[in-house]
């Protein structure tokens, strides 16, 4: 990409809200079933029917608003956007215009804080299913299925960045228990306004929607070949014009779908069959009275026992990780060991996490529980067994293990040896037979010592003490 200039971009997100009926009528919203099986007549607007809000979604929505600290309007409206597509039977769409139910919030990115203009609720649309090249069939399972739209403003800056908003956007949904998130089954869908400017310019310069981007991969992927799409036209002097672009990841490119409609162009007007929205100030404290702790003040607490804050980060990603966390926590004497809360954490986003990932599994469905975990940083801390041993029983719990960790110590003969004589005897035999590391050691090679070591613990089967074995190497080669 050329130098000189800046990307800019805002993301519209849809949130599919965890409500068991549809945003205006009672027809199920669970995934998968037969295509029109869950198409009410108010979700197609048979002559004569009525939508009536779905309470739970607005619920929802409110939730959401203290989440990012927005403005939950006490009064919000619904409107009718006017366009036609096949998979929307009622030939509009009803959504939220001047009178949106969130105005305002923001989201924190790393150490970067992006702005929100607004959170509206709105009904989704049915799904087209194109089966070979001259079929397209309409599923109208998904209309009228409860989403929140979420649009930042443009504060990002590249791909990475979006995509680190996406993400925190994701889990903070997930966290509060609005949206589960799948973006396989379509529950979490982000659109991309996508635009460049020479660095130092304040303007922005025309955008293009990105659509299509149903993985954080493919979505970093289309922002980068968009934004250099638009630097080649306007470097070779032609101009963006704005537009909606599909994203293709078979071939790596976007292409144009339709000329990027502006507001007026959907003819939004008051819905007359539905009422203004009131959220009243009793709602909105029930629903900061339900509202877990949320990711950022979590991850603070966690600095304040003792865990690095790159950790504590890691650890607020998912609620079902901070909690395992939390869980672990309870079952030690921290007091005994005021270092184990950063040794259980480390050992969460390191060792666990990767084994989930390995199986497929969520922290929620692992079978190394948090008090496996707690007793096996626990016989660490207090030296029954060595770091590396832990790993292993680590791994053996993963690989089927029922025992509990104490038993399965004792049952392989796993314990610790920090008998300093039989570790002095070790060291002493593997002194004798490497004398060509025990030159290269005094000659200044510190590879050579940790050479040494390695040898120590092979000949213990990995049981020595390691600080021991340091200790009484150091001492029999002079320092």
């Amino acid at each position: 990409m050329s130098a000189g200039w800046e990307i800019v971009v805002g993301i519209e997100t849809h949130a599919q809200l965890l409500t068991r009926s549809k945003m205006f009528s009672g027809a199920s919203t669970a995934f998968g079933a037969t295509p029109n099986s869950q198409a009410s007549a108010v979700d197609i607007a048979l002559p004569g029917v009525l939508p009536v809000a779905n309470r739970a979604a607005v619920e929802c929505a409110v939730r959401f608003g203290l989440a990012v600290d927005g403005r939950i309007n006490p009064r919000s409206t619904f409107a009718r956007k006017n366009y036609f597509y096949p998979d929307l039977p009622k030939g509009y769409q009803i959504s939220q215009y001047e009178q949106p139910i969130v105005q305002g919030g923001e989201v924190k990115v790393g150490g970067k804080t992006v702005r929100l203009t607004r959170a509206h609720l709105e009904e989704d649309a049915g799904k087209s299913l194109h089966e070979g090249r001259d079929t397209t069939g309409i599923d109208l399972n998904r209309a009228g299925t409860p989403l929140l739209e979420i649009v930042s403003e443009p504060d990002l800056r590249g791909a990475a960045e979006a995509v680190a908003y996406a993400r925190t956007l994701h889990s903070l949904v997930m966290w509060i228990g609005v949206c589960d998130g799948n973006m396989q089954e379509g529950s979490f869908r982000c659109d991309a306004n996508v635009s460049v400017r020479k660095i130092g310019d304040r303007r922005l310069g025309t955008r293009c929607e990105l659509k299509n981007l149903n993985s954080f991969r493919f979505m970093e992927q289309a922002i980068e070949f968009e934004a250099a799409r638009q630097i080649e036209i306007l470097e070779s002097g032609g101009k963006i014009v704005q537009e909606t672009r599909l994203y293709d990841p078979d071939r790596n490119e976007t292409r144009s779908m339709r000329t990027k409609e502006e507001a007026h162009d959907y003819r939004y007007f008051p819905d007359p069959d539905l009422l203004p929205l009131v959220v009243t100030e009793d709602m909105i404290e029930r629903a900061r009275a339900s509202m877990p702790e949320l990711p950022e003040a979590k991850s603070e607490r966690y600095v304040r026992s003792n865990v690095p804050a790159h950790i504590a980060a890691l650890l607020t990603t998912s609620r079902d990780k901070a909690e395992f966390f939390e869980r672990s926590l309870s079952a030690v004497d921290v007091a005994r060991f005021p270092r184990i809360p950063e040794s259980i954490a480390n050992t969460i986003v390191g060792d666990v996490a990767a084994s989930l990932g390995n199986a497929g599994l969520s922290f929620a469905e692992s079978p190394l529980s948090p008090e496996d975990l707690a007793r096996l940083q626990t016989r660490v801390a207090d030296g029954t067994i060595s770091g590396k041993i832990a790993k292993e029983l680590l791994r053996a719990k993963f690989e089927g293990e029922k025992a509990a960790i104490d038993e399965i110590i004792e049952k392989r003969g796993l314990r610790q040896i920090s008998d300093a004589g039989a570790i002095e005897k070790a060291v002493d035999e593997v002194l004798a037979a490497n004398a060509k590391q025990v030159a290269d050691y005094k000659a200044g090679k510190e590879r050579a010592f940790n050479s040494l070591v390695g040898q120590v613990m092979k000949a213990t089967g990995g049981k020595a003490n390691p600080a021991q074995v340091n200790e009484i190497l150091r001492r029999k080669l002079g320092g």
